[in-house]
């Protein structure tokens, strides 16, 4: 007898992450989604079968008999579908490479270098595709990501890029303004402070509110603030002369270089966070994969090299 109605590929792919792992939050990790989305997946998975197929404990999972059977099934069967795209995938080699990542990644670091790998890769197309939301590569055929995350937070296989460093930053006219000076962290009353929102509180390294206490004037009360939604945005208002902003390099780097920005103090902080490349099981034995990779770590060893 069939099933009238077999479960989505999502639900058990994540059911199956979570019982290899025997946990949601690494599962959620290889799968670059949430927690959260993970239980919900599981949730609604013993809902349209019926059974429970785990046994969740205080501190533990342990699967239950329908669990070890579903996930032997699970596995053999993902398994056998992660080879086959393999295959298609290493066949369809001439196909553009998809990267996912940040949009504020993409738009101040990958694509003002993607005409250095254009030009020893004329061949190779690209293709991007720069979201803030964690999405599933093999559904939405991705073929590379770079994300920015804790290192325990990466998934089994994702190689370190480069981390990242926060300092003020403004434009060279602001410093050369003699009228407000911008020479210790004190003279940052004279100046509109440039915010990013995080409505979540999900990047504190961001706020100027931890900045300013951590230069012990936590008491500072700016001639303005201009606050945005997207971090590309807070970068070209820092460029033309709006105020000062809090510069994340690697992102800046080349802002500073060209003297678009400069940094007026020498205090950095250096975020418990770094950007990983991740790539997509069913993109791995792709050649032009692979030479898009081994590019992105080449320039990011380039950008070490000056930091150093």
């Amino acid at each position: 007898m069939r099933i009238a109605r077999l479960p989505s590929l999502d639900l058990l792919r994540g059911f199956e992450a979570a019982a290899r792992h025997m946990s949601f939050t690494r599962a959620a990790a290889e799968l670059h989604v949430t927690q959260s989305a993970v239980s919900r997946q599981i949730r609604t998975l013993e809902e349209s079968i019926g059974v429970p197929l785990f046994r969740r404990l205080n501190r533990a999972l342990l699967l239950t008999e329908e669990g070890q059977a579903l996930a032997r099934a699970a596995g053999i069967a993902l398994g056998g579908i992660e080879q086959a795209l393999t295959r298609l995938s290493a066949r369809a080699d001439d196909l553009p490479v998809t990267v996912t990542t940040t949009v504020s990644f993409a738009a101040l670091w990958l694509v003002p270098r993607l005409a250095r790998f254009r030009a020893i890769h004329a061949d190779t197309d690209v293709r991007l595709a720069a979201t803030n939301e964690m999405i599933d590569l093999a559904r939405d055929r991705i073929d590379v990501a770079v994300r920015f995350c804790e290192p325990g937070a990466a998934p089994p296989g994702a190689a370190p890029l480069i981390g990242e460093e926060v300092f003020p930053v403004a434009s060279p006219r602001l410093l050369r303004d003699r009228k407000r000076p911008l020479k210790e962290p004190a003279d940052l009353r004279h100046h509109v402070l440039l915010h990013l929102e995080d409505p979540q509180g999900d990047q504190p390294w961001l706020t100027w509110g931890e900045w300013l206490t951590a230069l012990k004037i936590p008491g500072l009360k700016p001639a303005g603030a201009l606050r945005f939604s997207h971090y590309d945005q807070l970068v070209q208002a820092a460029i033309a002369g709006e105020g000062v902003a809090l510069g994340r390099a690697p992102l800046i780097e080349r802002l500073l270089g060209s003297r678009e920005l400069a940094a007026p103090f020498r205090d950095r902080v250096t975020v418990n966070r770094k950007y990983f490349v991740i790539v997509a099981p069913q993109s791995r034995e792709r050649p032009r994969v692979r030479q898009l990779v081994d590019w992105l770590l080449a320039e990011a060893a380039l950008v070490r090299e000056i930091r150093a």
